[in-house]
């Protein structure tokens, strides 16, 4: 399959997610695993770059509703109180891809755990004529497994990073791992670039 059929999903790696001074952070809620991931993508988001794959950020926003305080699900809600005016707001520097991964070609909102859920990013993705998605982003149990499914009953050919996403527990990240395999392949970072390198 062409590399220029391929897209990188970079699922919800965001500042209010991942930075020392974002929301998540802010609220108590950090995890070594999620903040390492940057690092350990950039270098296969470069090389994916050079060699023609489309950069996909899906970006989780809270978008803001009646005197400006946002509208976040019950559930949501529930899971994370500290979530308040300002947070994942759309434009908004928490809602932005993290600075140490280069700027993606494509930006996506969501409100959901699917990307594909009341998104643009089936009929973005489709105008590019992709064909396959490399899967990477937090968390895999949620936003990544969520969107791998939609992704699968939507035929097209997704690639599980393994190594390139994370929760914010392991256990909870090896259990998505092992659910996603009937409906993905599980690759490493390495692998994808070796494979990259010799296309």
């Amino acid at each position: 399959m062409s590399l220029e059929s391929a897209a990188l999903l970079l699922l919800d790696l965001q500042n209010d997610f991942l930075h020392p001074n974002g929301a998540y952070a802010r609220g108590g809620q950090t995890s070594e695993a999620i903040a390492a991931l940057p690092a350990r993508l950039k270098p296969l988001a470069d090389l994916m770059r050079r060699r023609g794959v489309l950069i996909v950020a899906t970006l989780f926003t809270l978008v803001p509703g009646r005197g400006g305080a946002p509208i976040i699900s019950s559930h949501l809600k529930s899971m994370r109180p500290f979530l308040g005016r300002g947070d994942f707001a759309p434009n908004s520097w928490g809602q932005q891809l993290v600075d140490e991964l280069p700027p993606a070609d494509l930006s996506v909102e969501k409100i959901a755990y699917s990307a594909f859920y009341m998104t643009r990013l089936e009929w973005v993705l489709r105008k590019h004529d992709i064909k396959r998605l490399y899967c990477a982003g937090i968390v895999t149990n949620g936003g990544v497994a969520s969107t791998v499914r939609d992704a699968h009953v939507r035929d097209f050919d997704c690639i599980v990073l393994e190594d390139g996403c994370a929760a914010f527990s392991q256990n909870l990240h090896y259990a998505a791992i092992e659910g996603l395999r009937p409906v993905a392949s599980i690759t490493t970072i390495a692998e994808t670039m070796r494979e990259i390198s010799a296309s």
